[in-house]
């Protein structure tokens, strides 16, 4: 364990001793006050940063331009510290204001306590980070900023040791930036922490991980949360002895020990800016006074003896008592700094609701306004008066207050006419538009780098180009991105040496060198996060999950950070991470997984992509490139050693999103499928055809977005008939592509038989060779299912044939 120091205190002035103590107080009284609006119903839910005042002081004063936060929801003293934060601004996020202005962070959508600043300006584009101090998107899940944490600091590392990278100044000086991460105590007991605690290790990358060690996790005290009751004992293991040997530097500090901290955090940040060796800063006997958040008392668990002890040692009543006994201030001085706290918190928490409550008024008084118009045009005006004086009569409304109102008077006079309606259902459109804008948009790219704005190229083959191995084509394209894009980078397990398990990036490595294409350890869910927040700051890396199975692994932050960033930053943020891994058939039940449904249903904001060959998988990856929004891409895993002709303009060609490809034309019935399950369906259609049954195969190619031109209706209208087929369990994307077309699509009224999904069994296949052919779709379960459709329409000469 290290000893800071001391130093920073001798350099300290009277007045930035003072402005840290009125920030301090003035972020306490805003964790007071919230507290108290969340009880008043002035707001739905509460958790604060009290207790952890000073440490944060401490640490911002070190916190500099380009460098990047990865925290958690009790950081608002240093967000307020480093000027990212104002007090007006905190009260807005707890009132949920939609206004941009009013809360940049995320424009309402996360809870209090979510913070991030803007890294994109308002057509999308990166702002510079080096001329701001820069907060990614915070996430509630415990200990799930540690992954994107990871990326953070793994992007110093390359702009510092890649001199390709020196020309990205806006984003990096060198790889001098300090990532940032923050955590409480009970959250270092989840196995990402542990995780990426460990890859940093083993990277050396400028992360500074400070934990906050209040002694519980809610009621739970840390005896039954960590080995040894301390996280730093038990990471003592990882403390480095000398420069030469890899590893950490951990400190200890208590958190409210003003110049202690200060010396620490000096030291701690000079090691892991100049070093670039990773730092833990265990902060110990910090409290919380209103304990966790506003759905309990502390007071439930606490004992007495640790609720006088937290009194006793409040980090603020300790920074008091050694300013006093300094002599940096008196007593009246001090007493004024934290009245004035308390008048500028009330004071930011009143404009910050009247702002948040005048931008509803309007819409709330537009509608009581039109509903009185209405019930003076309508012969239902007694129950139209109720409904608007019920909604006049709404103490603190919001915007829902007025739609149901509203919604619920149109219902009344459904049969009538009148200009009064006519102008209410017209508010009622314009303000539903308004409403969706504000909740509902940026789930995905709205720049003219978005995924979909990508024009489609074309590949192009020369007359004799041989046939090869399609795992070459990969290599071919991924040699042809790493030549032209210097941000470009790819890691994961097996990927460097000798070129992943497929082969894909063969040669690669020593190509281009080990930063460039790079193993890593069996990590699943920090690989995701080093690739999340290495695109944070401005490069595209490849992240590679070795197989579908072990997405599991990873599911949680690709779905909880990655895939809404967008969306819970109201576009402020974007993370253009390409994930690449592979599955569908092979054996056993390991290696064969297809959960496509899962996936589906957890990553709404990022691209699915499920390419039939390594051809359209490489015009997938050219397309990705150009575009600024993460995707995963789900290549063939019995498709490598199959044989493709490489393109001639292999860097240079995209296949578009949402396109479905037409593999085979028919007239009797649409089959509707993707991925390995395409070769399985044209072989079937092939032998349909000798039975006089002609098919159309569709690949979606896409499965988000899906169809976007409604190519699967239009073969509907010619067939009349459907078949969706996958290799997902029941229920899975065969269902998500049925409610696509049939519900989102209106193909029902094209429809002459009730539509058929064909999917494997509930279960994974075992590892016996008849494993797949007895648990997924095969070439006889796709015909008989074809077969039975047209059974359906033409019994007499499609008889049952068994």
């Amino acid at each position: 364990m290290q000893t800071a120091e001391a130093s920073i205190t001798q350099k300290l002035s009277t007045q930035e001793i003072l402005n840290d103590y009125r920030i301090g107080w003035e972020s306490r009284q805003a964790s007071l006050t919230g507290r108290k609006e969340v009880f008043m119903g002035k707001a739905k839910f509460g958790i604060f940063g009290d207790g952890k005042e000073v440490p944060q002081l401490a640490m911002a004063k070190f916190f500099q331009n380009g460098d990047f936060r990865s925290g958690y929801y009790r950081d608002q003293t240093f967000m307020f510290a480093i000027g990212e934060l104002t007090l007006q601004q905190y009260f807005a996020q707890l009132y949920a204001h939609t206004n941009l202005e009013a809360d940049p962070s995320t424009a309402g959508r996360s809870m209090n306590g979510h913070f991030g600043t803007r890294l994109l300006d308002d057509e999308g584009k990166w702002k510079n980070q080096m001329e701001m101090k820069n907060s990614s998107a915070d996430i509630s899940p415990t200990a799930a900023q540690m992954p994107r944490l990871l990326g953070l600091a793994y992007a110093s590392k390359l702009y510092r040791q890649n001199p390709e990278l020196q020309y990205l100044s806006e984003f990096s000086n060198s790889g001098n930036e300090v990532a940032f991460g923050t955590i409480g105590n009970a959250s270092t007991s989840e196995g990402v922490f542990f995780e990426a605690i460990n890859a940093a290790g083993v990277l050396q990358v400028p992360m500074l991980v400070s934990v906050w060690d209040d002694g519980y996790g809610i009621s739970v005290p840390s005896e039954y949360q960590t080995t040894k009751g301390s996280i730093s004992e038990v990471l003592s293991g990882f403390q480095r002895y000398s420069k030469d040997e890899q590893g950490y530097e951990i400190f200890r500090v208590k958190g409210w020990d003003y110049t202690a901290l200060c010396e620490t955090y000096e030291a701690a940040v000079r090691v892991c800016r100049e070093e670039h060796v990773p730092v833990l800063v265990h902060v110990e006997e910090v409290t919380q006074p209103q304990g966790h958040s506003t759905s309990g008392s502390h007071e439930r668990y606490k004992p007495q003896e640790r609720l006088d002890w937290e009194a006793e040692y409040d980090c603020l009543k300790k920074m008091r008592e050694w300013i006093l006994e300094s002599g940096i201030a008196t007593e009246e001085h001090l007493d004024r700094i934290e009245a004035e706290a308390k008048d500028n918190v009330r004071a930011a928490r009143s404009a910050a609701w009247n702002a948040f409550a005048e931008d509803i008024k309007v819409d709330h008084d537009e509608a009581i306004r039109l509903l009185e118009e209405l019930a003076a045009a309508s012969e239902h005006a007694a129950e139209i008066t109720k409904i608007k004086e019920d909604l006049r009569k709404t103490i603190n409304p919001i915007r829902t207050d007025a739609m149901k109102a509203v919604r619920k008077a149109l219902r009344y006079v459904r049969h009538e006419r009148s200009a009064a309606k006519r102008e209410l259902a017209g508010w009622l459109e314009q303000v539903m538009g308004e409403n969706t804008e504000r909740y509902n948009s940026y789930l995905y790219s709205q720049s003219d780098e978005a995924a979909l704005q990508i024009e489609e190229v074309k590949a192009e083959f020369d007359e004799n180009a041989p046939l090869v191995d399609a795992r070459e084509v990969l290599r071919a394209c991924f040699d042809a991105m790493l030549a032209r894009d210097p941000r470009v980078f790819a890691i994961g397990e097996d990927v460097g040496r000798i070129g992943d398990v497929n082969q894909a990036f063969v040669g690669l490595q020593e190509k281009y060198g080990e930063h460039r294409v790079t193993d890593t350890g069996i990590r699943e869910c920090t690989i995701v996060g080093q690739g999340i927040g290495a695109a944070l700051r401005g490069l595209r890396p490849i992240s590679e999950i070795q197989y579908l199975d072990y997405l599991l692994y990873a599911i949680q932050i690709l779905s909880d950070d990655l895939a809404c960033l967008q969306y819970r930053t109201k576009g402020g943020q974007k993370a253009p991470l390409i994930v690449r891994t592979r599955g569908h058939r092979l054996e056993g039940i390991w290696h064969s997984g297809s959960p496509i449904g899962m996936v589906l249903h957890s990553i709404r904001g990022m691209h699915l992509l499920v390419p039939r060959n390594m051809t359209q998988a490489a015009g997938f990856y050219n397309t990705l490139l150009l575009a600024d929004e993460p995707a995963l891409v789900i290549e063939c895993l019995n498709g490598y050693r199959l044989k493709e002709r490489i393109p001639s303009n292999i860097g240079e060609f995209t296949v578009p999103l949402g396109q479905p490809e037409i593999l085979r034309q028919g007239t009797d019935v649409t089959v509707v499928t993707y991925g390995s399950m395409c070769r399985i369906v044209l072989e079937a259609a092939t032998q349909l055809e000798e039975h006089g049954i002609s098919c159309e195969v569709i690949d979606v190619q896409t499965l988000l977005p899906f169809d976007i031109d409604h190519v699967i209706t239009d073969s509907i209208r010619k067939t009349n008939r459907v078949l969706f087929a996958d290799e997902d369990v029941p229920g899975g994307a065969t269902a998500y592509m049925m409610q696509q077309v049939i519900d989102e699509q209106d193909a029902w009224r094209y429809l002459d038989t009730k539509p058929k999904c064909l999917s494997a069994h509930a279960h994974r296949p075992p590892y016996a060779s008849d494993g797949d052919y007895f648990s997924k779709p095969n070439t006889e379960d796709v015909f008989e299912a074809v077969y039975s459709l047209m059974h359906d329409s033409d019994p007499e000469n499609f008889p049952v044939m068994y």
